[in-house]
């Protein structure tokens, strides 16, 4: 069992928003996802608003062998470096 983590498409046709998701290599762009991670709103107004990131989610991810996808690696650097990545959620 391969697992990625990329964008998952949950939005409207003018109004896109993103998950961040852990989900099989194999699995298609509608399939169940392992976990989810963050989200991703690219018509936000503040840059800070746009990536929400679960970091430990991410980094436990990481750990196990999960690779990100190309699009998805320059969002997570560009959240570290604006400091988005949330070390945990909130409840």
């Amino acid at each position: 069992m391969a697992v990625v983590l990329r964008l998952q498409r949950i939005g409207k046709r003018t109004q896109p928003h993103y998950r961040i998701v852990a989900i099989e290599r194999s699995s298609g762009p509608h399939g169940q996802p392992l976990e989810i991670i963050g989200h991703y709103d690219p018509k936000a107004e503040k840059d800070k608003e746009k990536v929400t990131l679960n970091a430990e989610k991410l980094d436990r991810w990481v750990k196990t062998g999960a690779k990100p996808s190309e699009t998805l690696g320059s969002l997570i650097t560009r959240a570290r470096k604006t400091g988005q990545a949330v070390a945990a959620e909130k409840k």
